[in-house]
């Protein structure tokens, strides 16, 4: 029931590098502080490469799950790694995934080439919608086709020039831009503004923010925890508002709990979080469950999600599971006694775990 509108050319027009700013002085320089990252810059040694594999399955699997996704934590993991393929998903699905663990890795892998051209975002979108678009061709390069947004009032750009000129356009404001949390969220907003691919635009931008992090050795950002549809309003309030406060909001929360995952460890005692304070007790239960019934990463998904199913509402679901998941993925010898767990239990599941 909403006014249509359509692509506003002055919103990306007015915008001044350096001297217009999305972010203000004190929040990019508190990004700054939390992002700093010697690991992640370095690209070397064992942890770095623990961090950065770490990295390609949070961010595949978050990414993924933002476009509604089903594949669960474990199970992305064991695509990525093992190449197994989660029964009964869709084969969009698998390829979505797979397509994420290849785009990510190539901008670890060429960080030192990659940046605000075509050749980068390009070939991001290549490897985001590679088998995925009903014209291959389309795969890697600028829409000549008009499109719509599903569930908005906004409608793009339908000429083919335009689409062209405002795309340079942004990457040569980006480019111009020298504050890297500005770049990130300047490419966050007026990409997926201007759409301009047939489709798999949101995919780009969510892993394009990362260039700037990546080339200055800041921690990643891997859009854990981002609720869906607070994500999807904050682009609606972008599209037919041009309004970014909520983006902006959203930008600036998640980048903190990546840098707390990825970052320097900080020795300080943070605020407690609340749903680990509510479920802390139950999520230990069913992980101890699952270790002392010596179970494989298949049979603790399905133990996992008929658990829940029992005890759990649906609203806090799917945030429990990932708790659950995360724990069974970070679990050592030395957080075992808090699980009532003895050494013999916990090397005898390991090892089937790991196998």
């Amino acid at each position: 029931m909403r006014q249509p509108v359509g692509y506003n050319r002055d919103f990306l027009d007015s915008y001044r590098p350096n001297e217009t700013f999305y972010l203000s002085l004190a929040e990019r320089e508190q990004l700054r502080e939390d992002g700093r990252s010697k690991m992640v810059g370095e690209f070397a040694g064992t942890h770095a490469k623990n961090v950065l594999e770490r990295l390609i399955i949070d961010l595949s699997w978050n990414s993924s799950r933002l476009e509604g996704n089903t594949y669960s934590l474990l199970e992305t993991g064991r695509l990525i790694r093992l190449g197994e393929e989660a029964e009964g998903k869709h084969w969009q699905e698998v390829r979505m995934v797979l397509n994420h663990k290849e785009a990510i890795s190539f901008l670890i892998d060429n960080k030192n080439q990659i940046g605000w051209n075509r050749y980068t975002i390009f070939n991001l979108h290549f490897f985001l919608s590679r088998k995925l678009l009903s014209d291959p061709s389309a795969e890697g390069r600028l829409r000549d086709i008009a499109v719509g947004i599903s569930g908005s009032a906004y409608e793009p750009p339908g000429i083919p020039q335009v689409v062209e000129e405002c795309f340079d356009q942004i990457l040569a404001t980006a480019a111009a831009i020298t504050d890297p949390f500005e770049q990130a969220f300047f490419i966050l907003v007026q990409l997926p503004y201007l759409q301009p691919f047939e489709d798999v635009n949101k995919r780009v931008s969510r892993l394009a923010v990362n260039i700037p992090l990546l080339k200055s050795a800041l921690s990643p950002l891997s859009w854990d925890r981002v609720p869906r549809k607070i994500y999807t309003e904050a682009l609606l309030g972008v599209y037919e508002l041009n309004r970014i406060e909520l983006l902006r909001d959203l930008f600036i929360w998640a980048y903190k709990r990546s840098a707390s995952r990825y970052g320097s460890i900080r020795q300080t005692i943070g605020d407690p979080d609340p749903f680990q304070i509510k479920y802390g007790d139950s999520i230990e239960q069913v992980v101890g469950d699952i270790v002392r019934g010596r179970m494989d990463q298949r049979q603790a998904l399905s133990h996992l999600r008929d658990w829940i199913a029992r005890h759990i509402p649906d609203e806090d679901a799917e945030l429990f599971q990932e708790h659950a998941e995360r724990e069974l993925l970070a679990l050592h010898i030395g957080r075992i006694a808090g699980l009532r767990l003895n050494p013999t239990e916990f090397e005898e599941w390991q090892e089937i775990w790991s196998a």
